[in-house]
């Protein structure tokens, strides 16, 4: 039999692509874990703590206060220096003052406190997006976003166990401690693990030209000239400009279950503490499987020849129709009817988001925006973690129930598929403007 010249035989592909997205994962399960923990603490730190519900909104608001305003920094630092960098410094960063919240002692304690998380969480949804863009093809962009996307679902979901269980077990003031350390474990290892599929000695010369000649964005891959858009420019395309407004649209939704959802069980619903441990998951699981299968299935149709903009049009303007469902659920009589409910919006959310997550890459003009676009939309978004818990506390405590708040943000999810059907043009590459062409990035 004759053998194969060496130079002949391909070297194999590689998959080191996955176990880079498979940290992200952890290090925004991580992120969300310790952003939820208050609001799952909150309920039974009555000993310690006596506010109403606006003022609970007014703590869970400072977290986006900062966040939302550090976002359009983040974004344009992610570009800057790089994931492995922007991850591990915004890691350390929320850990410390996670494991801070400790020493809260009162409204305004806990008002500082959440500030400055929301300032170290703030780079790490625009890194991760950064990642993706940087180790993906265009063909897996929307199953590795919806990877790290759903590391906010898990981390939300294991803060209800986990949270429970350590104030069951010790104390509410332990559980930022211990999740403050488990969020520097991860940094260190980010840190020792992390490179550009170029400089990474885990990746074979066949998983980089794969990665590369499939559309992932790297100064490589980049159009000529596309580096020199401005940032601020950004803001002049109605592509940019949908983009920010239709993921106020989802957050909207999204932040009342990261905010006031365990106070909606405990209190609307009845759950008691190991109630709201168990079933109070059960909408945050079925929205992880519920992203990963639209991830799977979005990627599958690009795959076979379907357009991106028809498939993240589909995607994300039928998750967020799915997810005004929510409004439903406040007008149920059984809470397995409302549980039932809210993991359908949940899951149909996840799924918009793992669409909304992939168009920075999907428009970016060049590598060097791809962070900045990040950034941009989720500067926008953040909006709604700012309004979402003010407004729901303050309708809470004037009409003494949830049914108001989730039918208004049900409408706000049908507002937001409208604008991404009909407002939101094609889904492609922003193209250097005449009067920019002269203008240095």
């Amino acid at each position: 039999m004759t053998q194969a010249h060496p130079q002949l035989v391909r070297p194999p592909i590689t998959r080191v692509r996955w176990m880079i997205i498979w940290l992200a994962f952890a290090g925004l399960s991580i992120n969300y874990l310790d952003r939820a923990s208050l609001s799952v603490a909150l309920p039974f730190m009555g000993k310690d703590f006596d506010l109403t519900a606006t003022q609970q909104g007014l703590v869970f608001a400072a977290f986006f206060w900062a966040y939302d305003v550090c976002q359009l920094a983040a974004g344009w630092y992610v570009d800057k220096v790089g994931p492995r960098r922007s991850f591990f410094l915004a890691a350390i960063w929320w850990s410390i003052f996670t494991a801070l919240t400790a020493l809260a002692r009162g409204f305004w304690s806990l008002i500082t406190f959440r500030f400055l998380l929301g300032v170290g969480e703030s780079p790490a949804p625009s890194t991760a997006a950064k990642v993706v863009a940087t180790w993906f093809p265009t063909r897996e962009r929307a199953f590795a976003t919806s990877i790290w996307d759903s590391g906010s679902r898990v981390g939300a979901v294991i803060a209800l166990p986990v949270v429970t269980g350590l104030i069951a077990l010790l104390h509410w003031r332990a559980v930022f401690v211990v999740i403050g350390a488990v969020g520097v474990v991860w940094a260190l290892v980010w840190w020792k693990v992390y490179r550009d599929p170029r400089e990474h000695p885990g990746a074979s010369a066949a998983e980089v030209e794969y990665i590369e000649s499939g559309g992932a964005r790297t100064s490589e891959t980049d159009a000529e000239g596309a580096a020199r858009i401005p940032w601020r420019s950004l803001f002049r395309y109605r592509t940019v400009l949908s983009m920010m407004f239709g993921f106020f649209c989802l957050n909207s939704v999204i932040y009342f279950f990261i905010t006031f959802f365990p106070s909606y069980l405990v209190t609307e619903r009845g759950f008691s503490l190991l109630k709201l441990g168990f079933f109070g998951a059960i909408p945050g699981l079925f929205a992880v499987l519920s992203g990963w299968a639209g991830g799977y299935l979005a990627d599958r149709a690009i795959r076979r020849g379907a357009s991106v903009t028809r498939v993240r049009k589909t995607v994300i303007v039928g998750g967020l129709a799915g997810g005004s469902v929510i409004m439903f659920a406040a007008l149920v009589p059984e809470a397995w009817m409302a549980l039932t409910l809210l993991s359908i919006s949940y899951g149909s959310l996840t799924v918009a988001g793992t669409g909304i997550w992939s168009l920075p890459a999907d428009v970016a003009p060049s590598s060097r925006h791809v962070g900045s676009l990040g950034g941009v939309q989720n500067f926008a978004s953040n909006f709604a973690g700012i309004i979402t818990p003010i407004v729901v506390g303050a309708l809470v405590d004037a009409t003494g129930s949830f049914v108001v708040p989730l039918l208004v943000i049900g409408v706000v999810a049908l507002v937001g598929a409208f604008n991404y059907l009909v407002i939101m043009g094609r889904i492609e590459p922003l193209q250097l403007r005449p009067a920019e062409s002269s203008t240095r990035l």
